[in-house]
């Protein structure tokens, strides 16, 4: 019998069968790449949707007859309530701790108030539960039996954790959201400097700035989206720009509020105050940026003497080294 002609191989891998496999799948990606661009959602397309059902609803003076529809329209949880509750009667909640944290959750994106006693409770209850497991496993288990004093800080540090742990996840979180926003701002000033000389409203200047920039920055079109239904419905339109400073832990925001709030009170020009503002931030943004670059060389000096230096130091000695090695060992055979 005449054996079957093999395509070459490589490390005993069949070449053109693995190049097919991985063409396959090149195609697949690519195919893949080409559906979500076409089939993309608007992230902020939902949400929009619920607050403008709910400002018509606000405006109309809707009062919903059964409970059912009530509880949709207002928020209540029974285990924020039975925290609450729990945490009151042994007196361990106080009202500055709740406004506390309150304050943490709309800076991480999350409006929903009624988390904040049970993430009070989670303090309260992660290190008990953590640090009992940690005690059962270092002192009753023994899993690592040679540590002596090391289980003493291995549960003290577990202890800290639990307690720490939901504080620094809303603390990361926050911090992507206002890196994400302070980003997309000076974008969002020159796009309100063309609304407002364009002769838009603030709210109407706010809404087509948040469905202009919603795909590029999410979240800062979700707070301008939010700024722009409140101010079509609050009583007094400061409200709804203080609201806006509350839920951006960023110091530029702050100060586009305090300039909203001043044009509106004092009558001056939105446009030319807004210009100010957005050349201000592109100028802070890019002394950002050439502080990141002034900073790299130090930065980098410990990777190249660590990594680069050897390597080089090898590439220029080693032939040397190589030929000094022949030319001593050739000698001595002589």
């Amino acid at each position: 019998m005449l054996d079957t002609p093999q395509g070459p191989t490589l490390l005993g891998f069949d070449v053109i069968l693995v190049g097919s496999l991985l063409a396959a799948i090149a195609a697949l990606a690519v195919m893949f790449a080409i559906y979500t661009a076409v089939t993309i959602k608007d992230p902020m397309a939902k949400r929009v949707k619920a607050l403008n059902e709910r400002r018509d609803q606000l405006k109309a003076g809707i009062v919903t007859a059964t409970a059912k529809k009530r509880q949709s329209l207002v928020r209540k949880s029974e285990t924020s309530d039975k925290f609450k509750d729990s945490l009151g009667s042994m007196k361990l909640l106080q009202d500055s701790q709740v406004e506390d944290m309150q304050q943490k959750l709309a800076w991480a994106g999350n409006r929903n108030k009624e988390l904040a006693p049970i993430l009070i409770g989670l303090r309260l209850i992660l290190p008990v539960i953590f640090g009992g497991l940690a005690f059962v496993l270092l002192y009753l288990v023994e899993i690592y039996p040679e540590w002596q004093f090391k289980r003493v800080a291995a549960l003290g540090v577990v202890t800290f954790l639990a307690y720490k742990g939901p504080e620094i996840y809303l603390k990361n979180l926050a911090s992507k959201r206002t890196d994400a926003i302070r980003k997309g701002l000076p974008d969002a000033l020159d796009l309100l400097v063309i609304c407002a000389e364009a002769g838009l409203t603030v709210d109407a200047a706010f809404n087509r700035v948040a469905k202009e920039l919603g795909r590029a920055y999410p979240e800062l079109g979700d707070e301008f989206a939010l700024t722009a239904i409140e101010l079509s419905f609050l009583s007094e339109r400061k409200h709804a720009f203080d609201n806006l400073a509350y839920r951006v832990d960023l110091e530029a925001v702050k100060g586009v509020v305090t300039t909203m709030v001043q044009t509106e009170r004092y009558g001056t020009p939105l446009a030319s105050a807004l210009r100010v503002l957005s050349a201000e931030f592109r100028n802070e943004r890019m002394m950002r940026a050439e502080e990141k670059a002034a900073r790299l060389p130090a930065i980098m000096t410990v990777p190249l003497i660590l990594f680069i230096l050897p390597v080089l130091f090898i590439v220029i000695l080693g032939p040397a080294a190589c030929s000094i090695s022949d030319a001593f060992s050739g000698d001595t055979l002589a």
